[in-house]
């Protein structure tokens, strides 16, 4: 068990906002709300205590895939521990369905070992119109039962279906995931605005990576995008890395949606963490130039290379968030999404010892996961 600890001076970003001079303690894997005398002294004095990021929507990182074998899976894990994501959900990729239901059970076993918070199956269930980064010749429509195959060989562990809800069986399928407590997401779409609402009414309840891969906005066709922002019962998935959404569209997002209804994610692929280079992501050849990760062929920017902590960093510095805002964002509402605040997404006593140190300028210092450092912090 790891050893008791109380962290000092700090500024601790809490539910009911940030305390100046603050303190967190921790005995072994929980957050308590006093710590024993004989608990080490952590003096954070110039520094920030968040709780960790959750991750709903990530593919991998540090040059491997949650599509490939158990070492790739914990490589991808564990990169993203680094970067301060210490609960993460994977997401698959479309792909032939025997190889997605080998790959569910797969993922499964490392949910219920707790290295991930389940699985997330982004395809094959999307429009062809707006595949993105998907194959196209494997790319289905949402057949209720492909649909009940997946969550079936996930074990309990599918967290979140993405859909293109327009498609035939589309909203049949958004009543399975609801009766399963499956989250059914709208993205990869090419919905009506009206088709967006009939899903919404059936069960949907987040839109995947609002703005990307769907219809723009039009005074005349509202689409997606005004349904999704405009319904307090849907989260919206926002990829804060600079290149996939303009300043303005976030701040679109959080004035109509609101701090309480944003989820920012990564939606990383196996270049988070590494760097420029040729990667695959499914069955598709990717080349990341400058951070840009883009299909080789057709040039449709396909995932982020992102980390929490730098979403987190340009949320606060570049698009002036307040740190409550994005704490929120990063933390707490995709954990309620995930039905585990109760142990995780904020500062209190009975939670995982899941906290950040960042310092004066938003840079991460330190990760602990479960009351154990994933990154020491070296404090001054």
């Amino acid at each position: 068990m790891a050893p008791s600890l109380v962290l000092t001076g700090a500024r601790v970003v809490l539910p009911g906002g940030v305390v100046d001079d603050g303190r967190v303690s921790v005995e072994g894997t929980k957050i308590t709300a006093a710590a024993p005398e004989s608990a080490e002294v952590l003096d954070a004095t110039g520094h920030w205590v968040v709780p960790g990021f959750v991750d709903i929507h990530n593919h991998g990182g540090g040059g491997a895939s949650f599509s490939g074998t158990p070492d790739d899976i914990l490589t991808a894990i564990r990169t993203h521990r680094l970067h301060g994501t210490t609960t993460l959900v994977a997401s698959t990729v479309t792909d032939e369905m025997d190889l997605l239901v080998s790959q569910a059970g797969l993922l499964s076993e490392l949910a219920e070992q707790g290295e991930i918070a389940g699985v997330h199956f982004e395809g094959p269930f999307i429009s062809p119109c707006r595949k993105g980064a998907h194959s196209e010749k494997l790319l289905r429509h949402p057949d209720p039962a492909e649909v009940r195959k997946l969550i079936d060989a996930a074990r309990g562990r599918a967290k979140m279906v993405t859909l293109a809800t327009e498609l035939p069986g589309g909203i049949d399928s958004v009543r399975l995931l609801a009766e399963h407590g499956v989250i059914a997401a709208i993205g990869h779409t090419d919905a009506t605005y009206e088709q967006t609402v009939e899903a919404i009414d059936a069960g949907a309840t987040v839109a995947t990576h609002l703005f990307n891969a769907m219809p723009p906005l039009g005074h005349r066709t509202p689409g997606p995008i005004t349904a999704l922002l405009e319904d307090e019962r849907v989260t919206v998935e926002l990829i804060n890395d600079g290149t996939h959404l303009h300043p303005a569209a976030l701040e679109l997002a959080f004035h109509h949606a609101g701090a309480d209804r944003v989820a920012f994610i990564t939606d990383a692929m196996d270049a988070a963490g590494i760097g420029d280079g040729r990667y695959m992501l499914g069955p598709l050849e990717v080349e990341v130039s400058e951070g840009v990760a883009r299909l080789v062929e057709g040039g449709s920017i396909a995932g982020s290379t992102l980390t929490l902590d730098r979403a987190f960093q340009r949320a606060v510095t570049i698009d002036k968030l307040s740190v409550e805002d994005a704490v929120t964002a990063l933390s707490a509402n995709p954990a309620r999404l995930l039905g585990l605040f109760d142990r995780i997404g904020s500062l209190e006593p009975g939670k995982d010892a899941d906290l950040l140190v960042l310092d004066a300028d938003f840079g991460l210092k330190g990760v602990m996961r479960r009351g154990e450092w994933v990154v020491a912090p070296q404090l001054a």
